[in-house]
């Protein structure tokens, strides 16, 4: 028996229930991993809530870490005692162990431990495609990154650096602002306080931005918007404040371009997985990018660590530890 999540309908915290099962023998295609590390990220609680609707009951959680304990028919990559790593498939990592499809992990290097693996392949999976595919950064260019103390976003500040580029970000508290310093982030502006199109046409000298990261959603889209300059793109990849209200075409004054990109279509097909994924390694095993674990709960303590990641009390990256 094996102790999982399960939601049997969408709400609060309170909807999360700890089952054990009975794990079946992993089917063909599938291996069994049994968890060291779980990830924690935005995207569990709009499946909880229901933003993102799933056959229920589910599970929850996109990213874990862990060993290969049994392998299913047809699988040739992996073999018991591999340590592997994921971030796609259907929601299930908040448990023990599970059964899931071969095809969407990857081999960790020894470089890298488990809590490490757990803490970045979503989030340092969504830097990749949002620096590389969505809009290809080029050394010397200035962005705009909300949300640069979170956990996608010290990743991204790195990342930037070790690019050459130039990284206006925002924050919500001084301490979450010295954080993204800390990082590599160049301007730090905190939105509750100032006036972030002003601040970033100040610290442009009027240019403005080719490209803004907004993971916060109805709260920023509009400073997101007003801080671009002309042509240029804004990268609509969350929405931790709210969905953003709909909006008229017309407010893409200056031949502006808008995206809403996620990282399941980046990363369906397996080539493309594993060149993003040792990209990654790459990054963090040299040292550019290191990965910032600030919260650490038992995997019952679950109810806690997404109530802390709601009230954005969190910055770097949560794991659970089973």
């Amino acid at each position: 028996m094996v102790q999982v999540v399960r939601v049997e309908a969408p709400g609060g915290v309170e909807v999360m229930q700890f089952v054990d099962v009975a794990l079946p023998a992993p089917g063909a295609g599938q291996v069994t991993v049994e968890h060291r590390a779980i990830g924690v990220n935005f995207i569990d609680v709009y499946f909880r809530s229901g933003l993102y609707p799933q056959p229920l009951p589910g599970g929850l959680g996109k990213e874990g870490a862990g060993v290969v304990t049994a392998v299913g028919e047809g699988v040739t990559e992996f073999k018991v005692g591999d340590r592997v790593a994921y971030c796609d498939g259907p929601p299930g990592s908040y448990s023990q162990a599970r059964n899931i499809a071969a095809a969407v992990l990857v081999k960790l290097p020894d470089t890298i431990d488990f809590e490490t693996a757990a803490a970045m392949m979503l989030k340092g999976l969504t830097v990749q495609y949002l620096f590389r595919s969505t809009y290809r950064l080029q050394a010397g260019q200035t962005i705009l990154f909300h949300a640069a103390a979170g956990g996608v976003g010290l990743i991204a500040m790195q990342w930037a650096k070790a690019l050459g580029v130039t990284v206006i970000g925002t924050a919500g508290s001084p301490e979450k602002a010295a954080l993204a310093r800390a990082h590599g982030c160049d301007h730090v502006i905190l939105y509750r306080e100032e006036d972030v199109v002003a601040r970033v046409r100040e610290i442009t000298g009027g240019e403005m931005v080719p490209v803004v990261y907004d993971s916060v959603g109805k709260d920023t889209f509009q400073m997101s918007i007003d801080s671009l300059q002309p042509f240029g793109m804004m990268v609509s990849f969350g929405n931790a404040s709210g969905p953003v209200p709909p909006v008229p075409l017309t407010a893409l004054k200056g031949s502006l371009y808008i995206t809403r990109p996620s990282l399941m279509p980046h990363i369906a097909k397996r080539e493309r997985l594993v060149a993003m994924a040792n990209e990654l390694f790459e990054m963090v095993s040299s040292g550019k990018v290191k990965i910032e674990i600030a919260q650490r709960f038992p995997l019952s303590q679950v109810a806690q660590a997404h109530l802390a990641l709601e009230s954005r009390q969190t910055t770097g990256s949560t794991v659970l530890l089973p």
